[in-house]
């Protein structure tokens, strides 16, 4: 069992998601990218982003990086805030209810794990296995953010799939689905109204509605996998094309603490 900080970040986690307020979280993946998300006025809970990690640390993404690994870094996300932290844990590296037990040894209040669109029982089985799992670490609020992989993996009639999935997942204990994908605001609705109000996650691409406008849809979060490392990346290349070209650092330079 853990000490009562743990159950209460996971409370306040649950409650930001429950707010008809859009939570958004800007996806970090290290302790100085988790630093200066966290210390942006407006920001109230921290995302890891698997792929970003994996790809810091010089793995393709897929659960190629060892789970340790994985854990460890998100360890170290996690002391580097006092804000909730939920860790992107892919499918959940063979394991899925152990490997968000460790998560939560380390301070993790919240969790994505793929069903990587196993055979629906099993995917449903394993959400309820990860909830079980929260609670007898003294965890019952955890917020797994189920998430179907069903626009991911290109199947037939996804919106079906995903609403069918996302229903089962939510009878299974998951707070929140998350159905990663372009999605638009006819799809959106659609998985709003067959999961309920603050039950959705969206991923932010260009494209996608607006933030105001999953707001009023009733979307639970936005978040922006490793988009935020590409920006970031996106910046680092422009500084070497800057500096190749006689120039130099931009003055838009904001100083770290």
């Amino acid at each position: 069992m853990l000490d009562d900080m743990t159950a209460t970040a996971a409370s306040e986690l649950l409650r930001l998601h429950r707010d008809p307020a859009l939570l958004t979280v800007v996806n970090v993946w290290d302790a100085i990218s988790a630093q200066v998300v966290a210390d942006i006025p407006g920001t109230t809970a921290l995302a890891t982003a698997s792929h970003s990690i994996a790809a810091s640390r010089g793995y393709e993404d897929g659960e190629n990086i060892p789970v340790e690994e994985m854990i460890e870094e998100v360890r170290r996300i996690v002391v580097a805030t006092t804000l909730p932290v939920t860790a992107d844990l892919e499918g959940g590296y063979g394991d899925a209810a152990e490997t968000v037990r460790r998560a939560i040894g380390v301070g993790v209040v919240g969790a994505n794990i793929e069903d990587q669109m196993k055979p629906l029982d099993q995917a449903a089985a394993q959400v309820e296995a990860i909830m079980s799992a929260a609670a007898a670490e003294g965890v019952p609020d955890f917020v797994l953010n189920a998430r179907t992989d069903a626009f991911v993996k290109g199947v037939d009639n996804a919106l079906e799939e995903a609403v069918a999935r996302g229903k089962a997942f939510l009878e299974a204990g998951a707070p929140v689905v998350f159905v990663p994908a372009k999605l638009g605001e006819e799809q959106v609705a659609t998985l709003v109204d067959a999961f309920g109000p603050q039950r959705l996650t969206t991923i932010g691409l260009p494209g996608t509605p607006s933030l105001a406008r999953l707001q009023e849809l009733g979307v639970a979060r936005v978040s922006y996998g490793p988009m935020s490392q590409r920006v970031a990346l996106t910046a680092l290349a422009e500084l070497v094309e800057a500096v190749h070209e006689g120039g130099g650092v931009p003055d838009s330079m904001r100083p770290l603490n």
